[in-house]
């Protein structure tokens, strides 16, 4: 390969996945950690690992200088950004570019193009993708226009924001009255970019995301669909692939849809192309692309039988895609969970601590992405997830059976986990129904 040694700039078990994947391709895999992190799973595991800042993740993880500098003092070709953190900020892409290094990426102006939610929505309607109707407002009395004429509820979103953050669910005109202020402070101090845009909001939706692959050659592919509507306050919790109860023509339409996308803005390595999908109608519009590997990247890997972060590297290190689309076939079905460190009964509260115990199973069909082991601390500056549960089976039935037992037998002690509500969700006739929404946890009952 172009690249030898790879800078993970990242943690977690995301980091010990990456380093993984180098390991597999005969690449040196350099870690950058912060203080709290230097004798992490990750760190031990890598050819090397350095420390880049303290715990705080702005002096760290989200320090675009350290970052470089600590992949150049080491002699990196290229730097891997993971997801979270500085994964989809176009600042590092560009960085790295301007000093000789591969990112493990799109180029940074496509980056800021797919994060920017009203460009990315005119370059979708330009590429003949349907949006849901909405509109940037940059006063209350724009917004209270569209809602007034569209109807409530609507959501209120940072232009600026992802991975379901900056997210407002208004039912009624006094409530946007009463947020709109507030929304547009958080979107200055989370993103550095005040601006909201309103859309009309889909009671029964649906969120199918679909994974596309393109390298440096023009080739773009798809490699399938992922259903990730069990949804917490728009954070997954549950994610499957293939999506259960889709129409044949709708599954195909998406397939399309997100591949005329990529093409569309010149997109290059992995992504996810996301929409919202009426559960009624199965009319879908397109929601946003994340330019990054994601959390739920195994189910894929699962069905499709290919390592994507090992394709990333490839396609980073200019080596062209190794399929077409009409090899690209999916076997059986895949289901994963987060196991997070949150007490459920205490609003969901992040739990840091040190993990006592942590035993998982051993059973076919299940796989375990973790950085966690018994003496790990789970720090308080960072995502509190713990593992990541995948289990893949003939057919979706199979998977949660796997899935299920996997849970019965987990053994974590130490911290609180969310392993009760992830084990009464797959046990759930509603999701064994494949009947489940993004709001289906609260309307149900099953979370708050």
């Amino acid at each position: 390969m172009a690249i030898a040694r790879v800078f993970v700039a990242n943690r977690g078990e995301i980091a010990v996945r990456i380093v993984r994947a180098c390991r597999k391709l005969g690449l040196e895999a350099v870690v950058g950690t912060s203080e709290v992190d230097r004798d992490g799973l990750a760190a031990r595991m890598a050819d090397r690992a350095v420390c880049i800042g303290p715990a705080a993740p702005e002096q760290s993880y989200l320090n675009v200088g350290a970052v470089v500098q600590a992949a150049l003092g080491t002699g990196c070709d290229a730097i891997h950004p993971g997801y979270g953190f500085l994964s989809e900020n176009p600042a590092l892409a560009a960085a790295a570019r301007e000093h000789g290094l591969r990112f493990v990426g799109p180029h940074p102006e496509v980056i800021a193009l797919a994060g920017d939610k009203l460009r990315s929505r005119e370059a979708a309607e330009a590429a003949g993708l349907p949006v849901v109707p909405g509109a940037e407002v940059r006063t209350l009395t724009d917004a209270l226009r569209f809602a007034d004429d569209e109807g409530y509820p609507v959501l209120l979103k940072a232009a600026a924001g992802g991975g379901g953050l900056g997210i407002k669910l208004v039912w009624r005109r006094e409530e946007l009255e009463g947020l709109f202020g507030v929304a547009f402070a958080e979107a200055r101090a989370a993103f550095g970019d005040e601006r909201l845009y309103v859309e009309r909001f889909i009671r029964r939706a649906r969120h199918v995301e679909v994974q596309v692959a393109a390298d440096e050659c023009g080739v773009v592919v798809h490699l399938g669909e992922r259903d990730c509507s069990v949804q917490r306050r728009y954070q997954k919790l549950v994610e499957e692939a293939p999506a259960p109860a889709l129409a044949d023509s709708t599954r195909a339409a998406l397939h399309d849809a997100a591949v005329a996308f990529a093409r569309a803005i010149g997109y290059r390595n992995l992504g996810t192309v996301e929409f919202v999908v009426d559960a009624d109608s199965e009319e879908f519009f397109f929601l946003e692309m994340n330019c990054r590997i994601q959390v739920e990247h195994p189910v894929t890997e699962a069905v499709t039988g290919r390592d994507l972060v090992a394709d990333q590297l490839a396609i980073t290190a200019g080596e062209r895609l190794d399929l077409a689309q009409e090899y690209v076939t999916l076997g059986g079905h895949a289901v994963e969970c987060r196991l997070t460190a949150e007490d459920a009964a205490h609003g969901f509260r992040p739990t840091p601590g040190r993990i006592t115990r942590f035993s998982v199973p051993e059973l076919p069909g299940l796989r375990v992405d973790t950085h966690c082991e018994e003496g790990t601390v789970v720090p308080p500056h960072y995502d509190s997830l713990i593992a990541k549960l995948i289990a893949h089976g003939n057919d979706r039935e199979a998977a949660i059976e796997v899935l299920r037992d996997a849970l019965d037998g987990l053994k974590v002690e130490g911290v609180p986990t969310n392993r009760e509500l992830l084990a009464h969700v797959l046990a759930h006739p509603d999701f064994a129904s494949a009947a489940v929404t993004t709001s289906w946890l609260e309307e149900a009952g099953v979370a708050v």
